[in-house]
């Protein structure tokens, strides 16, 4: 029978001052070793803390031998005894540096290969390395808060919900396949060949049949699986805060929202958000950030030139006015140690470029006039164009036309962006703002029909009921958007809760009533039984974490996240299974040449 181990009696953050003189048995990871001939010192980690452990000069032979085997992140109990450190060798930086347990016995639990990386405050490792020997980059302090952090935002959200009388319930994560814009996971029936599983995109269609169930205020902590290329705030499977309520309007979603937040941020971060947040409408969002997931820590806005545009002598923009088109302009303001080169401009031009714009125009302000670029164009011009811009002395003038609205607008966001980054204009901290009154359909151009923005089941604002199939473009959707520092946070809508009126949104959105009978005729089905009026908003729980942790990629945050290519170097997942396993499931696969 192997022979107990030595168990914990603390962990190695608990220990203060108070504690001299206690005899107590830690267990933990050897993070440093120092070895001063007569002297021993370790430094013993656990994911509580950091304690320094000492072996005397006047230690037994033995334990002597014991200190010397050991090497980094070994797996040790240690028995021994508190004692306050020398005034003069006290760490303020640990938690527990007043004290060092004085070591009496030393078990080595496990041994440890030579390490591929240091396990340290963070880990600066390669990211293909470092998800290979993921278990070990959690050991990092860094990763090890973050996780905990991520725990107790979950903690802090469940303690508001169960206050305010909501029920946490789960929804199936093998479901029928309704594809709703991202491509679903399927998975085989192995008891009906041929047949598919998928996994959930989203809880969407069963919360909805939980209103129409009764239960008038759910929520979950739900997985979701969508099968789309990774990238920094985007993972193959994901976890979002999932809420449904009955008998609301939006102001009651936005309310409650509100609220959550607040609470979560005062438990977690001890951080006072406005008890409401800042609403912009979609256009206006567009029109003066050129996002509809703003920014707001910088101010940089963007304007319409139109007014001094339309009078220059500049073809491409008096030519795009005439045609209907739009110009816009940003002025990117003067900072010192930065310098509005040929080269920055060329990179800001790239920027703008990968969002539609042909070009990026600029001029430059100075002693009342205007110089380079396209201000040849502006003669005679430049006091109206500096009082319609406010261009002070060294401030750039930046502009973009494109016939498309939403080009314009997005192309010179890019450039707001890259600008705000690189002066270092962003501020500390969190500014929260919903998007409201957005576009309820948009148009495909690849596939020639309109599709649903957002998703199918959101309601039109009442105003557009009798228009939705004449004029599908200027339907405005009862939907809202949460966004923080920049990033679209979660995104809710109240939903259609009338049979007919939900066939109406399938058709405009190319689904005829068979083919949406086919998919979603059991969410139909429901809706003949009296729904009540609902409405419900998903925020993203692994992005919330990343923003609080100031990350700039979600797996930073997951325990055990796949890399940018949807691969998992840890357990080299996905891979093959054997034939006999998809015998049992009726499947044959061909698998790609070499």
């Amino acid at each position: 029978m192997e022979e107990a181990f030595m168990q914990r009696t603390a962990t190695c953050g608990s220990l203060r001052a108070s504690d001299e003189g206690k005899t107590v048995i830690l267990n933990g990871w050897v993070h440093r070793d120092r070895n001063h001939g007569a002297l021993h010192f370790i430094n013993l980690r656990d994911r509580y803390g950091l304690t320094q452990v000492v072996v005397d000069d006047d230690a037994s032979e033995d334990l002597q031998k014991k200190a010397s085997e050991l090497k980094l992140e070994y797996c040790i109990a240690v028995k021994g005894t508190v004692r306050r450190r020398p005034q003069d060798m006290i760490n303020a930086d640990m938690l527990t540096g007043e004290i060092e347990v004085k070591a009496e016995k030393i078990e080595i639990l496990s041994k440890c290969d030579v390490l591929p990386f240091m396990i340290d405050e963070e880990n600066n490792a390669r990211e293909d390395l470092r998800l290979k020997y993921r278990f070990l980059d959690l050991r990092c302090f860094g990763m090890q808060e973050r996780i905990a952090m991520r725990h107790r935002i979950v903690k802090a959200i469940r303690e508001f919900f169960y206050k305010t009388d909501f029920l946490e319930i789960e929804t199936p994560t093998l479901i029928r396949s309704t594809p709703e814009g991202a491509r679903d996971f399927l998975v085989p029936s192995r008891i009906y060949p041929g047949k598919f599983f998928a996994l959930p995109q989203s809880p969407q269609l069963y919360k909805q049949l939980l209103m129409v169930s009764g239960f008038d205020k759910y929520f979950q902590i739900a997985r979701c699986y969508r099968d789309e290329d990774p990238r920094g705030d985007r993972q193959l499977e994901f976890t979002q805060l999932d809420i449904e309520m009955s008998y609301v309007r939006r102001d009651d979603v936005l309310a409650l929202i509100e609220d959550l937040f607040g609470y979560v941020f005062k438990s977690v971060l001890s951080v006072d958000l406005p008890a409401h947040f800042r609403r912009i409408t979609f256009h206006d969002a567009m029109n003066t950030y050129g996002s509809d997931k703003p920014d707001l820590r910088f101010g940089i806005e963007i304007h319409d030139a139109s007014s001094f545009a339309s009078k220059s002598t500049f073809n491409a923009f008096t030519e795009t006015l005439s045609e209907g088109g739009y110009v816009k302009y940003i002025v990117a303001p003067q900072k010192e140690g930065h310098d509005y080169t040929r080269k920055y401009l060329a990179e800001l031009e790239s920027a703008a470029k990968i969002y539609g714009a042909h070009g990026l125009a600029w001029m430059k302000a100075g002693n009342g006039t205007l110089t380079g670029g396209v201000s040849k164009f502006f003669q005679g011009m430049e006091n109206e164009v500096l009082e319609t811009t406010g261009a002070k002395d060294g401030d750039v003038i930046l502009l973009v036309a494109h016939k498309d609205w939403k080009k314009c607008c997005t192309s010179m966001g890019a450039v707001r962006s890259r600008l705000g980054a690189d002066l270092g204009l962003i501020r500390e901290g969190f500014e929260f703002c919903w998007i409201i009154d957005f576009p309820l359909f948009e148009f495909n151009e690849d596939e020639g029909h309109w599709e649903a923005a957002h998703h199918m089941f959101s309601m039109p604002q009442a105003e557009y009921l009798d228009t939705l199939e004449s004029d599908p473009g200027a339907v405005k959707g009862d939907l809202y958007d949460l966004v923080l520092n920049g990033y679209e946070l979660a995104s809710g809508s109240i939903r259609i809760h009338d049979v007919e009126l939900q066939k109406r949104i399938f058709r405009i959105c190319n689904i005829p009533d068979e083919v949406s009978k086919e998919r979603f005729g059991f969410l139909l089905d429901a809706f003949r039984f009296s729904p009540p009026p609902h409405g419900g908003i998903a925020p993203g729980i692994d992005r919330l974490c990343m923003i609080i942790a100031n990350e700039a990629s979600i797996k930073e945050v997951i325990a055990f996240p796949k890399n940018t290519a949807a691969l998992s170097p840890m357990d080299d997942c996905p891979s093959y299974v054997d034939d006999k396993q998809l015998e049992e499931l009726h499947l044959a696969v061909v698998k790609p040449e070499e």
